[in-house]
């Protein structure tokens, strides 16, 4: 049960945080979904390895999105808190990817494979989903150049999530059914 939690807290956050994007109105947004991530953290057996797992992922976010954004290749409706990195909003999503890795998406773990190609086609997608409902754009580059960047970012991102988590495949929400 805690998985089906882990997806649809996952899903709320994510359309809240992207609709708030669009509509120029992220702070209830993104302190939602930052209530839910400290409720995720307080609540799990060893809290200190998920921080170093989500602080890492947060990092990894601001990096690619800001390199994919600087490019030319993604622009996003609200840049707070400055237009030199990609927003807050995006950042409280990486960090609620990250609390997927132990729930939803456990069911990836030993299968780096598979979680490289699922993140590399849903990474793209969900961006573009975002920018359909006006979270976004492609910016000014080339959109198929901007897609395939963001899917080599997002294919990268979920094995190497999986990786600096290091939970045995028995460890974490694995053994809920």
């Amino acid at each position: 049960m805690a998985k089906f939690w882990n997806f649809v807290f996952f899903q709320l956050g994510w359309f809240a945080c992207v609709l708030g994007a669009a509509h120029q109105q992220v702070l209830w947004a993104v302190l939602a979904t930052l209530a839910y991530i400290a409720f995720h953290i307080w609540q799990l057996d060893e809290p200190k390895v998920s921080m170093r797992l989500l602080g890492r992922a947060l990092i990894y976010g601001i990096v690619t999105d800001s390199l994919v954004m600087h490019l030319g290749y993604l622009g996003f409706e609200d840049s707070w808190p400055t237009p030199y990195l990609s927003p807050a909003w995006m950042w409280v999503l990486w960090v609620l990817v990250a609390t997927t890795i132990n729930g939803s998406l456990s069911w990836l773990r030993g299968k780096p494979v598979l979680a490289a190609l699922l993140g590399g086609i849903c990474g793209p997608l969900s961006y573009e989903a975002g920018m359909r409902m006006g979270a976004g754009s492609w910016g000014t580059g080339n959109q198929t150049i901007g897609m395939i960047l963001i899917g080599l970012v997002w294919a990268i991102a979920i094995p190497l999530f999986f990786y600096w988590d290091g939970a045995p495949v028995e460890g974490g929400l694995v053994k809920n059914p």
